[in-house]
């Protein structure tokens, strides 16, 4: 299990780089140079790593879960949403670039798990594949300041999502709530989305 999570974690790093990548280049596609700016509009690791988020909260849940759990994320990509062509769908389409980019990358390993034969090679590609499904689905949960809640400011009336935007200051706080205690209910939808893609369990 420890090996599992250690592979897990080397994994999960790129992918949440990736992600946030896909933010920084939709946001500079719909107008916004601010990802460019800041040199993130890269997939260099080191303008991306966050030291709370890359390292400290994966050795702690590490630690917290037994040796059972570990999640890690990246640096967000900041963006003008006032630069985007379109200023109100413009910062939903830059938050769901995210999401879709670990699915399109779930999708592409998961083929090839698919069609390959069961082995330690096979194994690092699935994992591949349910870290990526895991960041797409965890980061669509509507509470800010994740994706989903981006998305969510747009769909809601102007006073909900004012609401909804004040607690973005708690943030950090509500993520955390959210991983320690409300977590599980993500797995059922992770696993269906795995299954359809991989069409076999993950064995690690």
């Amino acid at each position: 299990m420890f090996y599992s999570l250690l592979l897990f974690f080397v994994i999960i790093i790129p992918s949440a780089i990736i992600h946030e990548y896909f933010h920084g280049w939709t946001a500079d596609a719909l107008g916004d140079p601010t990802a460019k700016r800041f040199g993130r509009l890269t997939l260099n690791p080191l303008a991306h790593i966050d030291p709370w988020g890359t390292f400290i909260l994966p050795i702690i849940l590490l630690l917290l879960s037994g040796g059972s759990f570990v999640f890690a994320y990246a640096k967000p990509v900041p963006f003008n949403p006032y630069n985007l062509k379109y200023p109100k769908w413009g910062p939903a389409l830059v938050a769901i670039a995210g999401p879709l980019a670990n699915l399109l990358v779930a999708i592409v390993f998961g083929l090839l798990v698919r069609f390959y034969p069961m082995n330690n090679f096979s194994l690092v590609l699935s994992v591949i594949v349910y870290a990526n499904i895991l960041l797409a689905v965890f980061n669509l949960v509507p509470l800010p300041p994740l994706d989903g809640s981006k998305i969510l400011y747009v769909l809601l009336p102007s006073q909900w999502a004012e609401r909804l935007y004040s607690l973005e200051r708690y943030g950090m706080i509500i993520v955390l709530f959210f991983v320690f205690f409300a977590f599980e209910i993500l797995s059922p939808i992770i696993w269906l989305i795995y299954g359809l893609i991989v069409g076999r369990p993950l064995l690690f």
